[in-house]
């Protein structure tokens, strides 16, 4: 017997459908039964000195299989009763007793597949098939002193007449009742394996559902972040440039027509990278880091802290390499936010950006005479985007204020692979 999946599940019951068929079915076998009941008694089939009425053996072969009507609906209770019914039959020597076995096979399959409680129902199929072969059993030493020669007449085998004819009939019963058995442990099986595949597609279209909810929550996030670096840079630099424009508004119109043309030119650039921001948002697949924010755009970013009045120094050292677009984006990023940093909060006059191509590594170090911070402050919303684009990267992010001199700093270390070409194409 092949092993049952679980007998702690419990099968739904059949759906209204299906109760419709079964009652169908069950009316269709029985108006077979009673056909074929009046077919054996008009044969002489199964025909004795002792056989019941009529009316009585139409009963028994509309009691043994008209229940086949609401065998899905309940099964354990069709099956007791068939049983009893087919012994019963049997007993008074009802002449219908072939449609009536076949139902009682299907009695015991749909016990087997339908039963709400398949440890239960094995041991009640057990049972019914124990009963039958006890009944066969006793029918058979009941009968067998009133048989004869006669009776065997007809046989022209090798074997002895008497055991040929008990190893055919507990034979046939052996085979018909452990299939029905075996075949409905293997529909309940099924219907269980159906059902743990509902589950696990139910599980994946709910782990699928959360993990595009998470990358959703992920792009929205990016995208803040991206907003928060372009938006907070320019803005700083114009705000300043506004404030240097105003002082210088009646004493040096020269100077403040140079800081009215970087506020121009700082919200030009900050309205390009928007609409580039939005522009591949828009696009299917695309993302909103694009080859336009590079490392090498960072000399750029110093031209624009000094046009806001800082006295910048720019330096890159060792052998520059072509990054890959994700690490120089985000060394630009990270270096953007720092020096956005030193214009808003800082109250600086001085800034040095640094960026230092070592082995396997690029390191970004952005310093400034301001104020400086609290030591382990954790910082804004730059400072967090900071530390997610260092992550992101498996690099190292370090800040807080400078000892001795004073001031703040901002160093960062972005790893990438070893085999890269140089920025002039060459290994």
């Amino acid at each position: 017997m092949p092993p049952v999946i679980a007998d702690d599940w419990r099968r739904p019951g059949p759906t209204p459908t299906q109760r419709r068929n079964d009652v169908w079915i069950g009316l269709a076998v029985m108006a077979v039964a009673v056909l074929n009941l009046f077919l054996s008694r008009s044969a002489g089939i199964l025909h004795s000195d002792d056989v019941p009425a009529r009316a009585e053996q139409i009963a028994w072969a509309v009691g043994t299989t008209l229940p086949l009507a609401w065998r899905r609906r309940w099964p354990e209770a069709v099956a007791i009763v068939m049983s009893v019914l087919f012994i019963g039959s049997q007993f008074r020597g009802a002449q219908e007793q072939q449609v009536a076995s076949y139902a009682l096979f299907a009695a015991i399959y749909t016990l087997g597949a339908w039963g709400p409680d398949h440890r239960r129902s094995r041991f009640m199929r057990l049972g019914i098939i124990a009963a039958m072969f006890v009944w066969l059993t006793v029918s058979f030493l009941t009968t067998v002193d009133e048989m004869t020669s006669a009776d065997f007449s007809g046989a022209s085998g090798e074997l002895p007449a008497l055991w040929s004819l008990v190893f055919n009939i507990y034979g046939l019963n052996v085979v018909f009742f452990g299939s029905v058995y075996l075949i409905g442990d293997a529909a309940w099986n099924s219907a269980h394996r159906q059902h743990q595949l509902e589950n696990q597609a139910a599980e994946l279209r709910a782990a699928q559902a959360a993990a595009a909810e998470r990358a959703v929550i992920g792009e929205r996030v990016r995208i803040a972040r991206e907003l928060h670096d372009v938006v907070a840079h320019h803005v700083s630099v114009m705000g300043i440039q506004a404030s240097a424009c105003r002082r210088a508004m009646d004493k040096d119109p020269a100077r403040a027509r140079t800081a009215l043309t970087a506020i121009e030119d700082g919200a030009r650039t900050a309205v390009d990278e928007l609409r580039r921001m939005l522009g591949a948002l828009r696009a299917s697949g695309a993302t909103t880091d694009t080859a336009a924010a590079g490392i090498d755009r960072i000399p750029q970013i110093a031209d624009n802290a000094r046009d806001a009045g800082l006295a910048v120094q720019y330096a890159a050292y060792g052998e520059q390499v072509a990054l890959p677009d994700s690490v120089s984006q985000a060394a630009y990023r990270i270096v953007q936010e720092a020096v956005t940093n030193t214009l808003k909060h800082a109250n600086a006059t001085s800034l040095d950006i640094r960026v230092r191509y070592l082995s396997g590594g690029v390191e970004l170090d952005v310093t400034d005479d301001g104020r400086g911070g609290a030591p382990g402050a954790a910082g804004g919303m730059g400072l967090i985007g900071m530390r997610e684009r260092v992550a992101v990267h498996d690099g190292e992010l370090e800040h807080g204020p400078r000892g001795g001199g004073g001031g703040y700093r901002v160093r960062a270390r972005l790893p990438y692979a070893a085999a890269l070409t140089t920025a002039g194409g060459k290994p």
